[in-house]
């Protein structure tokens, strides 16, 4: 099963984060992640993925201009309705705690409902997620004062994420 996992990153926090996701996955059988920054994604790859997991560092409570360009392009696509069905999940790192993780966790969203794709949120009974986290997707926060590109408790998240997309889309897929 492919999984493409897309991000914008400016000081490398998202990435790190997108890394985690990307490890999580990758701990599910048969799982084959591709991880790309919008750099380097290549739209023309979504249609023979079979989840797509995407993000971006908040802006102000929505999506960086890096992405949203990225995802703009996806209009083909949905003509087509070649994303219908495939698992979709979302990201995102702020540099303050109430910086808008959840409202750029919903702009992120917003996308995969209009090409009809199944989204998978992280649920509460994942320990980080009940007290730390995000039901809509993994949303953190990393200080401009710390020198930690990325906490464990954003790491474990991460991790989480990916590894629940890849167990969907593996029971998906079957």
């Amino acid at each position: 099963m492919n999984i493409y996992i897309v991000y914008d990153s400016e000081g490398g926090h998202t990435k790190a984060l997108a890394q985690a996701i990307a490890d999580g996955a990758a701990r599910v059988s048969g799982a084959n992640v591709h991880l790309h920054s919008v750099d380097e994604a290549d739209v023309y790859e979504l249609a023979g993925m079979d989840a797509i997991i995407w993000g971006c560092p908040g802006h102000f409570g929505t999506i960086s201009a890096g992405l949203k360009h990225w995802i703009d392009k996806l209009g083909y696509l949905w003509a087509e309705g070649r994303l219908i069905n495939k698992i979709g999940a979302v990201f995102c790192t702020t540099a303050t705690e109430h910086g808008g993780l959840e409202a750029t966790l919903l702009n992120l969203l917003t996308p995969m409902l209009h090409h009809g794709m199944i989204i998978a949120g992280l649920p509460g009974n994942i320990p980080d997620n009940a007290t730390y986290g995000s039901y809509y997707g993994v949303g953190v926060s990393c200080p401009i004062d710390s020198t930690e590109v990325l906490s464990d408790k954003g790491r474990q998240l991460g991790l989480a994420l990916g590894e629940r997309v890849a167990g969907l889309t593996a029971q998906f897929v079957k």
